[in-house]
């Protein structure tokens, strides 16, 4: 897994897990994303299947859905690229994460991406942020 990170850690304020190559419409997917597609294509063994119901349901439990705050959250014509990224001091979710992390390790690249400043904030709560980038070029989606 890789790092990016911007020129000053004490800057940082925001991270996102997801991949490290574009999908077809030109996003980066998230980690919870990336894990799921895998269970749909029949990849997890039964032991990373059972890790990812109960984390999924755990994460569903400890924080809200931003999709379910209004149904432009993610609205590609309204919130172009628009990506959700936890804010640093949400320690008890982002440690969590590790479990997914070692499921793509075996085959799926996924990086870290920190930032002080990920985009123009279009939701937010105590635990994370849904931007959309600044620019085209760093487009993500939380899909």
């Amino acid at each position: 897994m890789e790092i990016v990170e911007s020129s000053s850690a004490d800057l940082v304020h925001y991270v996102r897990f997801q991949s490290m190559h574009r999908n077809q419409r030109g996003y980066f997917i998230e980690v919870f994303g990336l894990i799921n597609t895998l269970a749909k294509q029949g990849k997890l063994t039964d032991e990373q299947e059972s890790f990812r119901r109960s984390s999924n349901s755990w994460y569903n439990a400890a924080y809200r859905d931003p999709s379910t705050v209004g149904p432009s959250v993610y609205d590609h014509d309204v919130n172009a690229g628009a990506a959700a990224w936890f804010k640093s001091l949400a320690t008890h979710l982002i440690e969590r994460v590790s479990g997914y992390l070692e499921i793509l390790a075996h085959g799926v690249e996924c990086e870290a991406v920190r930032s002080a400043d990920p985009g123009r904030v279009i939701c937010e709560d105590e635990v994370q942020v849904v931007v959309v980038p600044h620019s085209e070029s760093a487009i993500a989606t939380a899909h």
